[in-house]
């Protein structure tokens, strides 16, 4: 393939028509058992100011310090940033129009592009899709459980069985704090077994610590304290419960006491889903890491408080659509187009062609899934495509059926045909489709 001169940008992917029967199909689900679960879509702007990625998840996470596209206004007073992520978003939405005022828990989705300046890999861009929900005004422990409900049945209904989760508390203010200092001296012990990004974050956020991919600082990591040893009573208490709900629902999942997550904002219950068995996991789970997540989230009864100075608790969670694809494809997952047309309309000649979108609109205005290829002259040509498509019904439509105002429609399985009238097209369509 010669090289063109105008290319995508790096880290970037086009979408093409075989892309979207995966992406209208995980798109459908969603919507489903949203509905079911009387979850209402929200959609936050593609730009937004930096300082709200900055007070949110928090200056000195990978996201800000490496991976936001920003770009200065035309009068330089704003810094804008293409969003990395949703729940920022959400959460500023939910102050800027009033959304407090509505009942709660307020339960949202959200579907659409996110940004992130990161070295391109398998199921990884620079623009990537993500599907998240917030549930927000509830601290109660059953919703922690809820959202990995909710991502595990959409995950099976699309075809992937195989899902361990990985959760862990984090803790909060009131805990969090004695177990920095336990881990900050367990690591200044060790920072010279430290990759050298670690041992900066040393200074700045140790618990980022805690997601390196490094091999060496994973080792480290192995022998660090352990956070749920330093949890409170009360967040103790509260993942106690989390894990007794797993239990009972046979969830398939793991506690990974290191599991801290990448954004500051998170509290409490987090959690990472793995598309593997449960015995797959467990022979290899050292060497499964961030990249090989399709999605997480937890709870982050802070954020709120940080952006709207309001304590509102909160829980959620995101799936990465691509890695999601990806897994499907790995696993030979079959994904058939959920529109395919049960007649096609062929055309023959100049008067029938002007005399076709009068037909075609009457068969769409009653739901008569229909293909046409309203370009082309010759009928053997057309009735190629038909057969190809698989279709029940052709109709045909030439220069003296245009004249008698008639179609001859044909059984693509017996190959009879029969004269209709334009006036009864619609009602014997229809009666042939519910016989077939």
């Amino acid at each position: 393939m010669p090289k063109i001169k105008y290319q995508r940008v790096t880290g970037m992917k086009d979408i093409l028509p075989v892309d979207f029967v995966y992406y209208d199909k995980i798109l459908s689900t969603i919507k489903q058992i949203c509905d079911f679960y009387s979850f209402n879509r929200i959609e936050t702007p593609i730009l937004e100011r930096i300082e709200l990625f900055e007070r949110g998840i928090g200056v000195s996470s990978d996201i800000v310090e490496k991976q936001m596209f920003s770009l200065k206004t035309r009068d330089e007073k704003d810094t804008l940033v293409l969003r990395p992520e949703g729940t920022a978003g959400v959460a500023r939405a939910y102050f800027e129009n009033g959304l407090q005022e509505l009942p709660h828990p307020l339960k949202l989705w959200y579907f659409g592009p996110f940004f992130r300046y990161e070295r391109p890999q398998k199921g990884r861009y620079r623009q990537f899709y993500q599907f998240g929900i917030e549930i927000i005004g509830e601290e109660n422990y059953i919703l922690d459980v809820y959202v990995m409900h909710i991502f595990k049945i959409l995950l099976e209904e699309l075809g992937i069985k195989n899902l361990v989760f990985e959760v862990n508390s984090i803790g909060n203010g009131n805990c969090r704090p004695y177990y920095k200092k336990s881990l900050l001296s367990y690591l200044r012990k060790n920072q010279n077994k430290l990759c050298s990004t670690c041992r900066k974050r040393l200074k700045v956020n140790p618990f980022r610590i805690l997601d390196c991919k490094e091999e060496k600082c994973k080792r480290v990591c192995s022998q660090a304290p352990q956070i749920v040893d330093f949890l409170c009573d009360e967040c103790k208490n509260h993942f106690k419960k989390v894990v007794e709900v797993l239990d009972t629902l046979q969830f398939p999942y793991t506690i990974n006491p290191f599991l801290a997550r990448g954004l500051d904002y998170y509290n409490r219950t987090v959690f990472e889903i793995i598309p593997v068995s449960f015995e797959e996991y467990q022979k290899d789970k050292d060497n499964f890491t961030k990249k090989d997540s399709i999605g997480g989230g937890g709870r982050y009864d802070d954020l709120l408080y940080l952006i709207g100075r309001e304590e509102i608790p909160a829980v959620g969670g995101a799936l990465g659509i691509e890695r999601i694809i990806d897994v499907l494809k790995d696993n030979k997952v079959e994904i058939k187009e959920e529109y395919k047309p049960d007649i096609f309309f062929v055309q023959i000649g100049d008067l029938p062609k002007k005399k076709s979108f009068a037909i075609l609109e009457e068969l769409r205005k009653h739901k008569i899934n229909c293909a046409e290829s309203i370009g082309k002259d010759s009928l053997k040509g057309q009735l190629r495509i038909a057969d190809k498509l698989g279709v029940k019904y052709v109709i045909i439509y030439g220069q003296k059926e245009a004249f008698e105002n008639v179609v001859v429609l044909r059984d693509m399985k017996t190959g009879s045909q029969t004269i209709v009238s334009l006036q009864d097209l619609v009602k014997e369509i229809k009666a042939r489709l519910k016989n077939k």
